[in-house]
């Protein structure tokens, strides 16, 4: 007969294990991991390394490794004042084997002579590594930059106009202190916000960035940390917010020393590099710590005011609590902590509303996402062939679409995937999608790295640029689109590896397959390959550069000034599209204000009718004969003012756009771009 168990009885349960939170909780006040420096005189050492039996620091300037006490769950600790900041170190690991089973609860084992097992490696949480990836650490401390952006507020992102830049690429030098010297342009374009690619360090002097394999490291070609904190605090003194873009789906593979240390990686699952980060399979903890803390540190330490979470969709994750919600929950601590905002920003492909859904809500908290089919719907439109993921998108359609619901794809059948895809939108706002006509992805990963203005006319740029600066989302430009760069964009790495050299570009031609024939792709690893992509600053004095130039600063001055622009609610916005036409009417309002972007993708000129009620009075047209450069034919015959019911003809390849209550703000013309700006 079976018995009902008595609430008073009480459960027995065994004796308790050491728990590594107690001894090293996760905390938002500093940084645990690697060395660091919390008091004068004496450094910490903390080591995440389950695999190994024993532990040692080599310091340069010491002749005996200095051994570490071996704690719980894996982790190696010490408090030294023979380490200082500048000296170069590496761990020494004794031991180390995949197939062991870390110790749980630090006791100690029998050590039996296995010195020709010795390992030394750089220290996963390296702050610096100025010889590479393959040579020792160099101990920073982070606290001694003197910030002086004590009164600077990160403005909420609804306001943010970003503009990416890669580092290397986006001045002749390739370095912060350089990139510095252009922020006063970016700010008289009107550029309140820059999107660096990442700056992990990477092997060699020329990257992408996304094979990064140190992730506290700030690249050394760059200029390294002080140099980072320098730039973030001069963006701050003018007003411009930093986002960081971070790799957290995977990690580089040359210099990658993870897996002596322990089990960042699992087999349980495959990405496009291979196995993925161990997020949830065993001994998880350690490597989800490594991340967050790496998240925290950017905020805290560089007083970066966002992150940019590179393709979300290749983290594998089943925990109860998916690393992104962990990731949210203790940003929001360490925004609790020091009053400051912070956001986080994805990649995903998903189409899944529960990235960017609040953490009340079972969503993952992510601020905003990147929306790929924006891009991929205009790109189609101004006349992209439908080849590869193109091949997904109709003509003015999907733009339509995307302008209202994000997603051009929220549960409808893809041709491209062969099933049914994405999931449609609930209240989410306008600001959480950030949107772009051109990024580091979609130009280079070309086979021959076009810019839009090397595939498109000067008509269709200007139009372009339009679609994105009107949307009801956050507009993005990719460095040098805004005068049209007509050096490529391509994908360039410097390995040492000849076997990984010949891997990168097989993978390159077999990737683009579907896109290009011939064997003709440029050579990633060529020197030659990265210096083409350097932007042509001395573009900005020649026409028709200059004349895109001051059609940005415009349109992007435009947008700043009128609410119906600037305010971004997706309740307040309609589309009219024409395909047969190939025209696309978009009309967005606040309050009594009211704006209606008319849009012909057309060759030719085309008719559009005026929805609403009243008079319309003219604020922009991009076939205006102040926007055509020396070689104008185009001259618009779009009338200054216009009755609702009544036809607009349109120019073809370009935009015009009308509104209604804005008398009463004074629209201002931007201030001429500074001749020392343009000539520097």
């Amino acid at each position: 007969m079976n018995q009902s168990i008595n609430s008073t009885v009480s459960l027995r349960v065994g004796p308790r294990a050491k728990d590594a939170r107690h001894l090293y909780p996760l905390t938002t006040e500093r940084r645990l991991l690697g060395v660091s420096f919390p008091a004068d005189g004496e450094a910490e050492v903390l080591v995440w390394a389950p695999l190994a039996t024993q532990v040692s620091i080599c310091i340069e300037q010491q002749p005996d490794p200095v051994p570490l006490n071996k704690e719980a769950y894996g982790y190696w600790h010490l408090r030294t004042d023979l380490i200082r900041p500048g000296d170069r170190y590496t761990f020494r690991l004794r031991n180390t084997d995949p197939q062991k089973e870390p110790d749980l609860d630090g006791s100690a084992l029998e050590m039996p002579d296995q010195s020709d097992q010795d390992l030394d490696r750089p220290d996963p949480a390296s702050l610096a590594q100025p010889d590479g990836v393959h040579g020792p650490s160099q101990a920073v401390d982070t606290g001694s930059f003197y910030w002086e952006d004590q009164s600077w507020v990160n403005p909420p992102l609804s306001s943010y106009i970003l503009y990416e830049i890669h580092t290397g690429s986006f001045t002749p030098e390739g370095t912060f202190a350089a990139l510095e010297e252009k922020l006063d342009y970016l700010k008289s374009l009107g550029i309140n916000a820059i999107e660096i690619m990442p700056v992990a360090q990477f092997s060699g002097k020329r990257n992408w960035g996304y094979d990064g394999v140190y992730s506290y490291a700030v690249h050394d070609a760059y200029g390294g940390g002080r140099a980072l904190q320098h730039l973030v605090d001069a963006c701050h003194y003018r007003g411009m917010a930093v986002v960081l873009d971070v790799v957290y789906n995977h990690f580089g593979p040359e210099g990658n020393y993870l897996t002596d240390f322990g089990p960042y990686l699992t087999s349980q699952y495959h990405t496009p590099w291979g196995k993925a980060v161990n997020f949830d399979d065993t001994w998880c903890d350690g490597v989800r710590r490594y991340v967050i803390e790496n998240a925290l540190m950017w905020f805290r330490d560089f007083h970066i005011d966002a992150l940019r979470l590179d393709a979300v969709h290749a983290i594998k994750d089943f925990s109860p609590t998916h690393i992104l919600s962990e990731l949210r929950q203790q940003v929001d601590a360490l925004s609790a902590q020091t009053g400051r905002t912070y956001y986080l920003m994805v990649e995903s492909d998903l189409n899944d509303p529960r990235v960017i859904s609040p953490l009340a809500e079972q969503g993952y908290g992510m601020d905003a996402q990147w929306i790929d089919e924006f891009h991929h719907s205009l790109r189609v439109s101004v006349g992209e062939e439908r080849t590869g993921y193109y091949a997904d998108f109709d003509r003015i359609y999907h733009l339509a679409k995307s302008y209202i619901d994000a997603y051009a794809y929220d549960g409808q059948f893809s041709c491209v995937r062969q099933k049914r895809f994405g999931r449609k939108l609930g209240q989410h706002p306008g600001c959480q999608f950030i949107v772009f006509s051109q990024n580091h992805d979609q130009v280079g990963n070309r086979k021959g790295g076009e810019r839009s203005s090397q595939l498109f006319s000067f008509d269709r740029l200007k139009l372009m640029a339009g679609a994105v600066l009107a949307s009801p989302f956050i507009p993005m430009l990719f460095m040098g689109e805004e005068w049209g760069e007509t050096n490529p964009f391509f994908y360039f790495v410097h390995h040492s590896d000849p076997d990984l050299i010949e891997s990168v570009r097989a993978g390159r031609r077999e990737e683009f397959a579907s896109f290009y024939t011939g064997n003709d792709m440029p050579d990633p690893q060529s020197g030659k390959t990265f210096r083409q992509t350097k932007l042509q600053w001395n573009l900005l004095e020649q026409e028709p550069h200059r004349t895109l130039l001051r059609y940005y600063q415009y349109l992007i001055a435009l947008r700043q000034q009128l609410p119906a622009l600037h305010t971004l609610s997706r309740k307040q916005v309609a589309v009219i599209p024409d395909e047969e036409n190939q025209t696309l009417a978009l009309h967005r309002w606040h309050d009594e204000q009211q704006v209606l972007c008319l849009m012909n993708f057309a060759d030719e000129p085309r008719t559009i009718r005026m929805p609403g009620e009243g008079e319309w009075q003219k604020l922009f047209d991009s076939a205006d004969e102040s926007w055509q450069g020396p070689d104008a034919q185009k001259i618009s015959q779009a009338p200054a003012s216009v009755f609702s019911d009544s036809g607009v003809e349109v120019q073809g390849e370009s935009m015009v756009l009308y509104g209604q209550g804005h008398e009463e703000y004074h629209l201002a013309n931007p201030a001429p771009m500074p001749a020392r700006l343009i000539a520097s």
